[in-house]
């Protein structure tokens, strides 16, 4: 019984030292795949997934220059087997590209936003709708002289229940001294028979200076109805004044003639 006790406490002391020695494990972190960077003279990429299959690669390109150079959309069809490229001429550099179908007729568009470096126009919209495989240039319209007034870019651009959003901030003044106002624009685009709808969804207002007018407006009647009666009081004035006279010449008439009766009555 003795030995079988040594014996048991000896191998679990050899366990003990085997697993105080054991080396420790080491954590693996996992590896993250980086996304290839760019090579010159490409700027700019994205991949739009449209349906298993087919796929647009959006890219910007151009040497020498940031503020011209050119996009080019990349059209694979890998179901039919059928490749084109569409490319244009781009201002500014591409902020992002949405896809979208909004007059759901089955035909995909890809919209490509640029920022340009003219203020007149801060943000720039190339808009392509692929029919067969084949691009289709659509006109994107631009703002309206009542959609500008206090506008200076930041524009946000998003899909929305199938359609093309924009919203920016409104301004209250120009070049550097132009404060934003706290009131958002909002615009919605649709497409009907490949032409652009727009509507307004936000209520705003730009021109502050329509409260001081009413305000104007109501003090001028204000004074006039304070001259008015101002007249109207003097006009009474006179009149009791000239009542008042009339009277007074009456009673000297009588005056005088129950004068003249009385000095006729002692004459006789």
């Amino acid at each position: 019984m003795g030995k079988r006790y040594y014996f048991f406490m000896l191998m679990a002391g050899f366990l003990v030292a085997g697993c105080a020695h054991e080396a420790p494990k080491t954590v693996v972190a996992p590896v993250v795949a980086q996304k290839p960077a760019l090579m010159d003279p490409f700027r700019y990429h994205k991949l739009i997934e449209v349906s298993p299959g087919e796929d647009f690669d959006v890219l910007s390109w151009g040497r020498g220059s940031s503020a011209i150079g050119s996009f080019e959309i990349l059209h694979s069809d890998s179901v039919d087997m059928k490749y084109t490229t569409t490319t244009g001429d781009l201002e500014g550099s591409i902020v992002d590209v949405y896809n979208s179908d909004m007059d759901m007729d089955g035909n995909p568009e890809i919209l490509i936003q640029a920022k340009a470096k003219d203020t007149s126009n801060y943000a720039i919209i190339y808009a392509f709708e692929f029919s067969n495989g084949k691009p289709q240039k659509l006109d994107f319209p631009k703002l309206t002289s009542s959609q500008r007034k206090g506008y200076h870019g930041g524009d946000n651009f998003y899909i929305q229940d199938g359609k093309f959003m924009r919203e920016f901030p409104i301004y209250n003044g120009d070049g550097k001294d132009a404060k934003q106002t706290g009131a958002k624009r909002m615009l919605q685009y649709g497409l009907r028979n490949n032409e652009f709808t727009v509507k307004q969804l936000s209520k705003d207002s730009t021109d502050n200076n329509k409260t001081p007018v009413i305000q104007q407006v109501n003090s001028i009647a204000i004074k006039k109805s304070t001259v008015s009666s101002g007249r109207k009081k003097n006009s009474s004035q006179k009149s009791t004044s000239s009542k008042k006279k009339k009277h007074k010449s009456e009673e000297k008439k009588t005056t005088s003639h129950k004068k003249k009766k009385k000095h006729h009555h002692s004459n006789e």
